[in-house]
C-alpha cells in the first residue's frame, strides 16, 4: 500500500479533531444530534483551514449508522467507505472545472436519482465561487429546493465572489485562520504519533511560516522530516525555510531607529552580496520592526521574545518616535522584490526615503506658522539667494493656493505668506514667486516649475512615494491643448506611471498647482533628448532684480546677483 502524505494521513476524521474552529462543530454537531439538518451550506475561510475535512465529516455524520453526540462511529460500513473514498453517494465536485451552465444542467438531471445505499446523497461542490453567473443562475432553483435526500455543501475562499441569490440558500459557517497555537498543537500531536522529535521553536516557525494554513504547515513538516529525519533543531528548520535569523536584521534596525542611512546601506549590501533571499530578509525586517512598535506602543506583552531580547527592543523603541515607525514600517511593508530578488535598490531606497520624510516632517514641525498661509503643510522649496539691492520695490506680488518657491533679496530671512511682505532688514523687500499660470500653453514656466510641482506630490501614491517615482524620471514636452506630455527616459518609470490611478492623481494635483486642467499623456524620448536645464537669467524672478539694477556674478546650483 502506497504511504500518505502527512495531510491526508492526518486529516481529521471526527469534528473533535477539526482545529481551532469550535463554533462551526459545535454548530454542526448539535444540528445532527437534534437532527436539524440543512439542505445546503456554505463553508468560508482561507486555505488550509479545514473547509473540505468538515464536509467529509459532516457527509460521514449524516449517513452513519451509529453516530455517537452527533459525532460519526468510523466503524459502520457507511464510514468505512467513506473514509476509503469509494461512497458513491459521496460526490465531490470541483468548479474550477466544471462552472458552465452545461455542468449544472448536467447536476440538476443527476440529483434527482435516489442514493445507492446511504441515507442521503452528499454533495460537496469546493471552489463554488468559480461557477459562471449563467451556471448560478441555472443551479437555484436545484439549491434552493433539492429532493429530500440530496445535501449540498459548497466550500469558498472567495465568498464575496459567489452570487448573494446562492448565499441566501446555504446556511453559512466562516472558518477562522488558525491562531499558531491551533496549528502547533496540531503538529505536536502529529509528531508525538509518528515519534518525531523536533524542537518545539522549529514548531513554532512552521506555524509562523504557514499563516494559520495547517494543510501547509503539515505539508512543510514533512519536509522536514525527509530531509533531516526524525530528529529536528532550530538551524534546520531555518535552513530549509530560508530564514537567515541573521543578527543584521536587528543591526539594521538599530541603524534604521538611528537614522544612520550610511550604516544601513553598508548593511543592505552586504546581506546582498552574500546571495541571500532579500524577500524573506525584508519580511524578517518587518517583523522586527512591528515588535519595536509593538514595545513603543506600550504593548510588549504582545511580543513572543526572551526577556533579553524584549529588553534591546524597548531600548531601541525608546530612542524613536511612533511616527517614525509607523512609517518605517509602511515603506519597507510595500517593498516590492518580485521582478527582482537579488538587487537591493528596493531596500536602499525604502531606507533613504524614510529617514528624509522624518526629517522634513520635523523641519516643518519646527518652522513657525503664518496664519497667513493657504496650508500649514506647505513644503517650501530651497531659496535662491539674491543679494539685495538698496531700496529694491516689490511688483506685482501675487498670492497662490499651493507649492511656493521661495526666494529671498536677504540672505536667509524666511519668507512670509504669498503677496505679503516679511519682516526684513531696512531696504529689502521679500519676492514670493507664483506657481498659478496665466496661460494653460505655457510649457516652458511649467517646465520652470516642474521640480516645485513633483515635491507636491510628496505623500501621494500607495506607497506615499509617488514623487521619488517621479523624479529624475520624465519632463513635460508638449501641451497640446488640454493635453500634457511627458516624456520619459526610461521604459521602467514609464509603465509604472502610465495607470490610470497615478495618472488620476498626477492630473488632480496639476489642477491644484498650476489651476489649469490637463490630461497626461506618457511617451519615450530618445537617448539624449532630455533637455538641459534652463539658464538662470530665464528664471522671471532673476529677470525682475536684473531689470532693478541687478548683475550676475556667476551662474551655478544658486545665482548670485549683484
Amino acid at each position: 500500500m502506497t504511504s500518505q502524505v502527512f495531510y491526508r494521513k492526518w486529516r481529521p476524521q471526527i469534528f473533535n479533531d477539526v482545529a481551532g474552529q469550535e463554533h462551526v462543530v459545535q454548530t454542526l454537531r448539535n444540528a445532527i444530534k437534534s437532527n436539524r439538518i440543512a439542505h445546503a451550506y456554505l463553508f468560508c475561510g482561507p486555505r488550509g483551514s479545514g473547509k473540505t475535512s468538515t464536509a467529509r465529516i459532516l457527509a460521514k455524520a449524516v449517513n452513519c449508522q451509529d453516530p455517537l453526540e452527533g459525532e460519526p462511529c468510523n466503524q459502520c460500513d457507511f464510514c468505512l467507505a467513506i473514509n476509503r473514498g469509494n461512497a458513491l453517494d459521496i460526490i465531490e465536485i470541483d468548479e474550477a472545472s466544471n462552472r458552465g451552465i452545461d455542468d449544472m444542467n448536467n447536476l440538476k438531471e443527476r440529483v434527482n436519482y435516489a442514493p445507492n445505499i446511504f441515507k442521503y446523497k452528499v454533495y460537496i461542490i469546493d471552489e463554488v465561487h468559480m461557477i459562471t453567473r449563467e451556471g448560478a443562475n441555472a443551479f437555484l432553483k436545484t439549491l434552493e429546493e433539492p429532493p429530500p435526500h440530496v445535501i449540498f455543501i459548497l466550500a469558498t475562499t472567495d465568498p464575496h465572489k459567489i452570487i448573494s441569490t446562492i448565499t441566501s440558500r446555504c446556511q453559512r459557517f466562516d472558518f477562522h485562520r488558525l491562531s499558531s497555537i491551533a496549528v502547533i498543537s496540531r503538529l505536536s500531536h502529529i509528531c508525538q504519533q509518528e515519534d518525531i522529535k523536533i524542537d518545539p521553536e522549529a514548531l513554532k516557525l512552521v506555524a509562523k511560516v504557514t499563516t494559520g494554513s495547517l494543510r501547509d504547515a503539515t505539508n512543510l513538516l514533512e519536509q522536514l522530516i525527509t530531509y533531516y529525519g526524525n530528529t529536528i533543531e532550530m538551524a534546520q528548520a531555518q535552513a530549509m525555510l530560508g530564514i537567515s535569523g541573521d543578527l543584521r536584521i536587528r543591526e539594521l534596525a538599530r541603524h534604521i531607529v538611528a537614522r544612520d542611512v550610511s550604516c544601513g546601506l553598508k548593511v543592505i549590501n552586504s546581506v546582498a552580496s552574500e546571495g541571500l533571499d532579500l524577500r524573506q530578509f525584508n519580511r524578517e525586517l518587518v517583523d522586527y520592526l512591528r515588535q519595536l512598535l509593538l514595545a513603543k506602543s506600550g504593548s510588549a506583552d504582545m511580543i513572543d521574545a526572551t526577556s533579553d531580547d524584549l529588553a534591546e527592543m524597548q531600548k531601541a523603541a525608546g530612542s524613536t518616535s511612533l511616527d517614525y515607525l509607523l512609517n518605517t514600517i509602511k515603506l519597507f511593508s510595500s517593498v516590492d522584490l518580485r521582478m527582482d530578488t537579488y538587487s537591493p535598490l528596493p531596500l536602499e531606497l525604502a531606507l533613504v526615503e524614510s529617514v528624509i520624510s522624518q526629517h522634513a516632517k520635523e523641519k516643518a514641525a519646527d518652522a513657525p506658522v503664518n496664519r497667513d498661509w493657504p496650508s500649514s503643510r506647505t513644503t517650501p522649496v530651497a531659496p535662491r539667494i539674491i543679494k539685495p539691492v538698496e531700496q529694491v520695490r516689490p511688483a506685482g506680488l501675487v498670492s497662490q493656493p499651493s507649492k511656493v518657491a521661495e526666494t529671498s533679496l536677504s540672505g536667509s530671512a524666511p519668507l512670509s505668506a504669498p503677496g505679503h511682505l516679511a519682516s526684513a532688514p531696512s531696504g529689502t523687500a521679500m519676492l514670493c514667486e507664483p506657481l498659478k499660470m496665466d496661460d494653460p500653453n505655457d510649457l516652458s514656466y511649467l517646465q520652470e516649475h516642474w521640480k516645485d510641482f513633483i515635491n507636491s506630490m510628496r505623500g501621494e501614491g500607495s506607497g506615499g512615494n509617488l514623487d521619488a517615482r517621479l523624479r529624475h524620471a520624465c519632463e513635460p514636452v508638449e501641451i497640446k491643448g488640454e493635453n500634457l506630455v511627458l516624456g520619459f527616459y526610461h521604459e521602467f518609470h514609464k509603465s509604472y506611471i502610465d495607470n490610470r490611478k497615478y495618472l488620476h492623481l498626477i492630473e488632480k494635483k496639476l489642477q491644484e498647482v498650476f489651476g489649469h486642467t490637463y490630461t497626461v499623456n506618457c511617451v519615450m524620448l530618445l537617448p539624449g533628448q532630455k533637455s538641459e536645464l534652463k539658464p538662470a537669467s530665464s528664471n522671471h524672478l532673476v529677470e525682475a532684480a536684473l531689470s532693478m539694477g541687478a548683475r550676475i556674478v556667476e551662474e551655478n546650483a544658486e545665482t548670485e546677483v549683484k
